[in-house]
């Protein structure tokens, strides 16, 4: 069975940065996906990013692009994802999970494609 911890959360200024991490227990393989997915009070959750763990593959909506940046460290069965620019929009319960495929050639972060999930960390942007 996986297992994903995510930490990392916490409660930071408009236009600053936080990393959050996702500690993966358990086998996976090269094809597996690990994302990231937030839900902000009162809204659905959403997909934002997500890294196919053997060829790095990386992936972003349009609400992140170009402001948070997902790697990994397989060694470390790690995940990460560094945010920058943080706004208000971006306060959210972030999750880290994993699917047993990889996401080459698909065209969304949709939150169903995710088998197993962590626990969420908060994140909070004051103005």
């Amino acid at each position: 069975e996986v297992q994903l911890k995510a930490c990392g959360g916490g409660t930071v200024q408009a236009g600053g940065s936080l990393r959050l991490s996702c500690v993966i227990t358990g086998v996976i393989f090269d094809q597996w996906t690990i994302g990231w997915v937030r839900q902000a009070p009162g809204k659905g959750r959403e997909g934002i990013s997500a890294i196919t763990i053997g060829d790095s593959s990386t992936y972003y909506s349009d609400s992140v692009k170009g402001r948070f940046t997902v790697s990994s460290e397989n060694d470390e069965n790690t995940v990460y994802l560094q945010m920058d620019d943080l706004n208000a929009a971006d306060s959210a319960l972030y999750y880290c999970a994993s699917a047993g495929w990889s996401f080459s050639g698909t065209h969304d972060l949709k939150p169903e494609y995710y088998n197993y999930w962590g626990q969420g960390t908060q994140v909070t942007v004051s103005s």
